[in-house]
């Protein structure tokens, strides 16, 4: 298939193009060939950014926030005018399947539009004073610059969860997007730029977390750090941001399970765990990774699962027949290996996969075999620990009762499934699973734009991206009392 020519990309300061002295290459891990260049930015450009930002919020804090949505609403018009090629460049750089790219984009264009909306709520609240002749209310204000730092494998939908927000409840933002995957970013901004968002609104920095991630987690003029990315990066970001009491948004990751109980569609269950297991090979933070089976029907979902695993087609995503398409980077791959060894060190029976794919064509991409791993415990390693890649284990279980406890003894609390047809068991699996998202009948994938997106524990540090919740990360509240009674009135001692 025809590749792009190679396209040195640049960082977007201050509704300026600048290019830095650095670069990086690049590679379509489909195929292993380069097909763009990404700055390695410094320190100076993240200065230069925050400065254009600063200056800038100010200015568009004045506007009025339903002027403000007009841009993202000709945002999202133009992501939906050119999906389908945002859609082959972003499989090209990420490896994801065409039409799972797509759905991604698709969720950039619903996230445009339903932000652009709140242009004209960003709802505060009115309230009885204690006092005569007072009226008391509360409103929401931007914070001012935004920090947002985010993965490679959501390269635009993740974006803009952040930043459509941000920008419509009057933020200015600094953008440090995954060297693996920045042109989406090069082209989101693009678009951004062509909707007549003001300069310096949003300034896109390329380059390495140590580097431009660290100075703007460190630079006293951004208000907010939204960090997607791994718990051990979260937590460093999350000490130094506590220490300069500066709000930050973390999302890190799920070791998700999907529940079948023994009176499940088995059919349906077995659907619901090959989508959410392998699409984008696993890589996604609310892919299933364990599933959790009563044992009177493991044998069976065994079979079922093995049968369709034999359809998935592994390879280049931007074949329309491929269900499964590469893993990121060769470190990706080497990281699934050693969990693999860890898996069969510990007992569990590997029943498919477990091994690199490197004949023909897929030996000059990164591609690993779907795996299952079953008679899996659930204190075992591979059961606890995110793999971030297309391996499951079968946890058996006896009762409904310890598959929630087994759902709950991670470390992680994002997203739980449960296949079941009792309604008694599914009101109570809501109540007792400990994630942020509870699927029934269905797969640990699937957020829609208008629901809010986190989790527990070591997921997240309890703010959301996505639905109106995402506003409370990227603005402030202020209470506002007026007075009209002429004197003046004590609160708590004037109350007669």
């Amino acid at each position: 298939m025809k590749q792009m020519d190679t396209k040195t990309l640049a960082n977007y300061i201050n509704g300026e193009w600048m290019e830095a002295e650095h670069t990086a290459p690049v590679i379509n891990p489909a195929t292993g060939e380069e097909i763009a260049k990404v700055p390695l930015s410094s320190e100076q450009h993240v200065e230069k950014a925050v400065q254009a930002a600063k200056k800038a919020q100010k200015e568009w804090a004045l506007v009025p926030a339903p002027q403000r949505a007009e841009v993202l609403y000709r945002t999202g018009t133009l992501l939906r005018e050119q999906k389908e090629r945002l859609a082959r460049l972003l499989t090209m750089e990420n490896g994801k399947v065409l039409e799972e790219a797509r759905g991604e984009v698709q969720e950039a264009i619903d996230m445009a539009f339903y932000m652009a909306g709140e242009g004209r709520r960003l709802f505060g609240q009115t309230t009885p004073s204690e006092l005569k002749d007072k009226f008391a209310m509360s409103v929401r204000v931007p914070v001012g610059v935004i920090g947002i730092i985010t993965p490679w494998n959501f390269p635009i939908a993740i974006a803009s969860w952040k930043s459509f927000p941000a920008i419509v409840a009057g933020n200015a933002v600094v953008w440090k997007p995954a060297t693996e995957t920045p042109m989406m970013a090069y082209e989101l901004t693009k678009i951004l730029e062509e909707a007549g968002l003001p300069k310096g609104v949003m300034n896109l920095v390329f380059g390495s977390g140590s580097t431009v991630g660290d100075a703007m987690v460190h630079h006293p003029n951004i208000q907010v750090i939204s960090f997607t990315g791994s718990n051990e990066i979260g937590r460093n970001i999350a000490a130094e941001c506590g220490r300069q009491l500066k709000k930050v948004s973390l999302e890190m990751g799920g070791k998700n399970a999907v529940i079948v109980m023994d009176d499940a569609d088995l059919e349906l269950a077995a659907d619901g765990i090959i989508w959410s297991a392998y699409g984008t090979s696993g890589q996604r933070c609310t892919a299933c990774s364990r599933v959790i089976v009563h044992e009177k029907v493991k044998v069976e979902l065994e079979a079922r699962l093995l049968a369709k695993i034999k359809h998935l087609t592994v390879g280049n995503g931007l074949n329309e027949e491929v269900k499964v398409g590469p893993i990121i980077n060769k470190r990706g791959i080497e990281k699934i290996k050693r969990y693999i060894e860890i898996g069969v060190e510990e007992g569990a029976r590997l029943l498919t996969g477990g091994y690199e794919l490197i004949e023909g064509d897929l030996k000059k991409g990164n591609y690993f075999a779907p795996t299952i791993f079953t008679d899996v415990k659930g204190t075992m390693r591979i059961a606890q620990e995110e793999i971030f890649g297309p391996v499951v284990s079968l946890i058996p279980v006896k009762s409904f009762q310890e598959a929630i406890e087994v759902n709950n003894c991670v470390e992680f609390g994002l997203s739980s499934s449960i296949f079941t047809q009792d309604v008694n068991k599914v009101f109570r699996a809501q109540r007792d699973l400990d994630t942020g998202i509870v699927y029934v009948n269905a797969g640990t994938t699937g957020a829609e734009i208008h629901l809010p997106f986190g989790g527990t524990k070591g997921t997240g540090n309890g703010h959301r991206d996505s639905g109106i919740q995402a506003l409370d990360v990227f603005t402030e509240w202020r209470a506002v009392y007026v007075d009209y009674s002429g004197k003046l009135q004590r609160a708590q001692i004037d109350v007669e």
